[in-house]
Formats: C-alpha cells, structure tokens, sequence
C-alpha cells in the first residue's frame, strides 16, 4: 500500500500503478483542491503529502454517515419484524 506520509513526487506515487503518470497527477490536483493533500516545491519538482487532520475529518464524517446509514437500516428492520 501507498503511503503520502512523507513527500514524494509524482513519478514516485506513480511507479508501479496501471495508470499513467499525467492520470495520478490529475488525481493529486483533485485531492490537493479538496484539501486532503498538501504540495510543496522542491526545485522543479513537486512534493505531495497527505493533509493528516483534514483527512481525520474526512473519516470522522464518512464514519458519521455510516452509524446513521446502519441506524436506519436496523431500526427498519425491528420495525419490520415488529410488524
């Protein structure tokens, strides 16, 4: 598994992925817009890591969802077997 726990740059993250180089570039401008990702330059290059506490938040979220999703689900359940 990748890691973006320290910087690397984009040939690094793409080695070794079935995708191309350009692909996984467009891939980090969306993570760095929604703010999951930080960037940095070095020289020319560019040194991509992960944004720890926005991806904290993002997970806190997803997880919220999901404690409200299975709620739901199991409170329909005792609602149907109840009836």
């Amino acid at each position: 598994m990748r890691t973006l726990a320290a910087p690397q740059p984009v040939t690094a993250m793409a080695e070794g992925l079935p995708v191309s180089r350009p692909a996984v570039s467009q891939h980090l401008k969306v993570l760095k817009e929604a703010g999951l990702i930080t960037e940095r330059r070095n020289g020319t290059r560019r040194l991509y890591a992960a944004n720890p506490q926005a991806l904290g938040e993002l997970r806190a979220a997803i997880e919220a969802m999901w404690r409200e999703a299975l709620g739901g689900m199991a409170a329909a359940i005792d609602h149907e077997q109840e009836g």
